[in-house]
């Protein structure tokens, strides 16, 4: 091994210091940093042969975070778990529709927004809800049974 492959090694090591990424931001990174392909491949099949890069394991970490932490819909967390550059594949068997847990998490979010919103005139408040909703990647079906259950959407209003 020479000293450019140690230094590619000992960079992704400290980017994965800071978080779990994925074999694609690795790559992406060490490219960026100037690391030649070779170097950059040598460095990713170290890790995933030590154990420190594994997507499929990353999935599920995110896929916690996404719905516990950050309260995304199941289309939110597909996107999130994507953008992270992880396989589309893996992103598909980590993520099994739960329509109940998106229903409480979907709850969850409009109680905790509607404490913020409570002195705003109503039509802003089904807005703002139908679009934090909305860019949080749950569907329009939802969100609309979800305002209506909260008595924020009436349907003879427009």
């Amino acid at each position: 091994m020479n000293g450019l492959q140690n230094k590619a090694r000992t960079y992704a090591l400290k980017l994965l210091s800071y978080r779990g990424r994925s074999e694609q931001e690795l790559r992406v990174r060490l490219r960026k940093k100037g690391f030649s392909e070779t170097e950059t491949v040598s460095a990713i099949h170290y890790l995933k042969q030590t154990g420190l890069v594994d997507d499929a394991n990353l999935a599920e970490t995110l896929k916690w975070e996404a719905f516990t932490a950050k309260l995304l819909g199941n289309e939110g967390a597909k996107r999130y778990m994507l953008g992270r550059g992880l396989p589309r594949d893996i992103v598909e068997t980590a993520l099994t529709y739960d329509e109940e847990k998106e229903r409480t998490n979907a709850r969850h979010l409009v109680d905790k927004k509607l404490r913020v919103l409570k002195n705003y005139p109503f039509t802003t408040v089904r807005r703002r809800l139908y679009n934090l909703l909305s860019r949080k990647g749950y569907s329009p079906g939802l969100i609309f049974e979800l305002l209506k259950e909260k008595n924020i959407y009436k349907e003879d209003e427009t």
